[in-house]
């Protein structure tokens, strides 16, 4: 589930964005593997984001009374901060190590609406931890949960979602690492016709997948816990899209903890050199996901898609008009992306 909804046109991206309010080029591994760990699993992912957006202005207690350093200097929520007497801000603990440092003079490079603005600050000594100040709150992290489509045990590696993580203006977000845990999905808000459903999960804090390393255009992609257990899991071959037909096939996707279940479906269309990674449109024809879920919903981004027995894609997009019908993208651009 992304951690926000976006609408583009018709479709809307599954994964449900959830901001948290806390303080790549892809890399190639062996992208030929012939064997991979069927996913189907939901996931929850925590992601250290490269920017630090301001989300509220606040006030220092001071010896003097309350300061509001933030404010006086005229900066607003939404604004990114860039960085601090020219030394580069990508996490909210950069600012306060940043500010630590005894200089005559700070001053603060933010973003704002994309133009680049300095400012000149000065931080308070806060009352209660002598330690200074600027009086704002950020954010640097972004959570949510969606599916793993595969585990590539050779290489230690695993890939997710199918599709990026994207700002509120549908913009890729850069990550700066992150942790992905297992899930339970524990309440499912059916889709229908022009309000698209979502899977509800709780993350298993003291149970990691693996490591979160790059966010692109095919998902997010991570490197798998040394001690992550593939026991339970199928071993699957990979197919190619060109051996792709129209007709019937299956996803494997979770409604409920975390027991994968396979479902049927129709692939109706394939377009393997789409721009968009929209390679394949399905159909769900399997009545227990359309009752038990109204068909494709919000968090099911990555659940894989198996024809002949091979692993030829995952679950990436819904049509808004029409639950029971979506789009996936194809193992072999997702292969080729980590």
């Amino acid at each position: 589930m992304l951690f926000r909804k976006k609408l583009t046109g018709k479709l809307i991206i599954l994964f449900l964005l959830i901001l948290c309010v806390f303080s790549f080029t892809p890399i190639n591994a062996n992208a030929q593997t012939e064997s991979l760990y069927l996913g189907g699993f939901p996931a929850g992912f925590t992601l250290n984001t490269k920017t630090v957006e301001v989300i509220g202005i606040c006030d220092v207690l001071t010896a003097d009374g309350m300061a509001a350093p933030a404010r006086n200097c005229g900066i607003k929520n939404g604004d990114i901060i860039k960085s601090i007497n020219g030394v580069k801000v990508e996490s909210a603990s950069d600012i306060n190590r940043i500010i630590s440092d005894d200089y005559k003079k700070y001053n603060i490079e933010i973003v704002r609406g994309g133009e680049n603005i300095t400012l000149d600050i000065v931080p308070a000594k806060d009352l209660t931890t002598g330690s200074k100040r600027i009086g704002v709150l950020v954010k640097d992290t972004v959570s949510g949960i969606g599916t793993v489509t595969y585990i590539d045990k050779a290489n230690n590696k695993f890939a997710s979602l199918g599709h990026p993580v994207a700002d509120l203006k549908n913009n890729l977000i850069e990550i700066n690492g992150g942790t992905v845990y297992n899930c339970l999905i524990y309440d499912i808000k059916k889709g229908a016709k022009g309000a698209p459903g979502e899977l509800h999960g709780v993350f298993e804090n003291n149970s990691i997948l693996g490591s979160a390393k790059i966010n692109c255009r095919c998902g997010i992609y991570g490197d798998l816990a040394s001690n992550y257990d593939t026991s339970r899991l199928v071993k699957i071959e990979k197919g190619s899209v060109n051996d792709v037909t129209i007709g019937k096939a299956c996803i494997y996707t979770t409604l409920r903890g975390n027991s994968v279940d396979k479902y049927d479906i129709s692939i109706i269309k394939t377009d393997k050199d789409n721009k968009d990674n929209r390679n394949y449109v399905i159909k769900i024809d399997d009545k227990r996901l359309v009752a038990g879920a109204g068909g494709i919903v919000q968090g099911m981004s990555g659940s894989p898609i198996v024809q002949n027995g091979k692993l030829i894609g995952a679950v990436t997009h819904v049509f808004v008009n029409d639950p029971t019908r979506g789009y996936g993208i194809s193992i072999d651009k997702m292969l080729s992306s980590y």
